[in-house]
């Protein structure tokens, strides 16, 4: 039996992640370990936690004797590291937390790993989770392979970027076996009202503004969450020891095509009038440091491990507009509180 540690699985893509590890691999024990902080809900798993498979830890990964003791008792065979502080908007205005987070936390991950897996490296694997942002933004033409220089233009993407070449510094140095991916933005179901499509879905069930930064013409390639998870579980088996894989959706939306793309979808679901959500879209004043375009080249593994998106753009917005309107009571209830006031500190 394979023990495998997760970080951050009661977050957006690590709950994705669990359900797919759990449920496809009964053989496995995996040990969910999250923080539960605002974006860390164990609503998005109910569905599994009584698997006899399955495992929930409450704990920081920034404490380290605490991690240290957790790799003593269970001694994991392999890590999935997803936890991290992941919002732009909030590292802006706390930085200090996401070198705390995904800096520290990751390198008391490294050393525990390390220091239980000397000798034994050869049946081990730290798998890290990272972002496309750390390389940077790009222009017109062009896309992010996995040989991209990096360029970090945010404390989020900056705080990444360290992660990232932090767990190389370690497969190098002493050897642990690890595999990096360098994810496009995710959507889909469970994810925390806070980022661009759940943001704009929970707005327009009610009536509220749309707040696009600038003139909307920023770039991102869309990556439907339970493709990356498939994604994860393949390169975590078949990925090859020190290398990176770069996932991503061929998928570019410019901000506002897709803004008007979901006020169309929302409009048909809710019996609106066409144009009604639309009419909401309201440009607000552009955050510092804001990349123009992100675009991934997800070739090496489409090649290499046979992957490529399940899903059009189209079919998975629908399918997650779908499940946010069969699930009020959740997005209600991870909207209160001290979520309230973060919104209304950032956009009202």
């Amino acid at each position: 039996m394979k023990k495998i540690l997760i970080t951050g699985g009661a977050g957006f893509i690590g709950s994705h992640v669990v359900r797919r590890f759990v449920q496809k691999y009964p053989a496995y024990q995996i040990y969910n370990l999250d923080a539960l902080t605002y974006a860390g809900n164990l609503e998005n798993i109910t569905d599994i936690e009584q698997a006899p498979n399955y495992t929930f830890i409450k704990g920081d990964i920034t404490a380290e004797s605490f991690i240290n003791h957790l790799f003593e008792q269970h001694q994991f065979d392999g890590v999935i590291h997803l936890a991290a502080e992941s919002h732009v908007d909030r590292s802006i205005e706390d930085p200090l937390a996401f070198v705390k987070t995904n800096v520290i936390g990751t390198m008391h991950l490294l050393n525990a790993a390390k220091k239980q897996w000397e000798g034994k490296e050869a049946t081990k694997r730290f798998y890290h989770i990272s972002t496309d942002e750390v390389y940077g933004s790009l222009g017109a033409e062009g896309l992010f392979t996995e040989t991209t220089p990096y360029d970090p233009n945010s404390p989020y993407s900056a705080s990444k970027a360290s992660s990232d070449h932090f767990v190389r510094a370690y497969g190098e140095t002493y050897g642990l076996p690890y595999v990096i991916t360098n994810c496009s933005n995710n959507y889909g179901p469970n994810h925390f009202p806070e980022k661009l499509i759940p943001l704009f879905i929970n707005n327009i069930i009610n009536n509220k503004a749309l707040p696009v930064y600038g003139n909307g013409k920023y770039t991102r390639d869309w990556l439907f969450v339970e493709d990356h998870a498939v994604a994860i579980d393949l390169v975590f088996h078949e990925g090859k020891n020190h290398q990176t894989y770069n996932i991503g959706g061929f998928n570019e939306w410019q901000n506002i095509d897709l803004v008007k793309l979901l006020c169309q979808i929302m409009d048909v679901k809710l019996g609106r009038v066409p144009g009604t959500s639309e009419a909401l879209i309201t440009y607000v004043k552009d955050r510092p440091g804001h990349d123009l375009r992100y675009a991934i080249d997800a070739s090496k593994i489409n090649k290499e491990l046979g992957w490529k998106p399940s899903v059009t753009f189209e079919q998975g917005l629908d399918r997650t507009v779908d499940w946010y309107l069969a699930n009020e009571t959740w997005l209600k209830n991870v909207t209160s509180g001290e979520y309230a006031k973060y919104y209304e500190k950032q956009y009202e």
